[in-house]
């Protein structure tokens, strides 16, 4: 279903409020993520590993739309600040699997409050009703434009 035209384009602000909604998530993640020095994009690296089971940093990669370069070098800080360590894999010694460590682990069993605090302050200016149908939509339209990992992840977007 086509709802924008060339000659209406200027009154589509679906794009730039999408774009505004996630930089303010990632905001509110970096705040209530700073006391433990850690930010949204480390946030979500671990909340994925710890959440999903996710062990390599190509999954990683897939998961955040991010290249492996970019992967790298957030696996490089989290490394560094001892949240996480690289091992070879025993079945593939040409791969490397992400484990947490022990630090890693303490932190990421705190995770989900903080992430439910972050997310309850983004979205406490609608009902329960209004984030059931928002999230809805949302899942409606990435599952549409074939985003596997919402399907995969979050499950299809028909549920009424």
């Amino acid at each position: 279903m086509k709802h924008f035209t060339s000659y209406d384009f200027h009154n589509c602000h679906l794009g730039l409020l999408l774009g505004r909604a996630a930089l303010l998530k990632d905001r509110i993640i970096d705040t209530h993520m700073e006391p433990h020095g850690i930010t949204a994009a480390q946030f979500k690296v671990l909340i994925i590993m710890a959440q999903f089971g996710v062990d390599t940093p190509a999954e990683l990669c897939r998961h955040l739309s991010l290249d492996s370069g970019s992967m790298t070098r957030m696996l490089d800080r989290l490394e560094q600040k001892g949240f996480l360590a690289r091992q070879r894999s025993e079945a593939d010694r040409r791969q490397v699997q992400l484990v947490l460590t022990v630090q890693g682990q303490q932190l990421t069993d705190q995770l989900p409050q903080i992430g439910a605090d972050a997310m309850n302050e983004l979205a406490g200016a609608i009902t329960p009703e209004e984030l059931k149908t928002l999230e809805q939509i949302l899942k409606k339209i990435l599952v549409a434009a074939g985003d596997s990992i919402t399907l995969l992840r979050v499950g299809g977007g028909n549920e009424q």
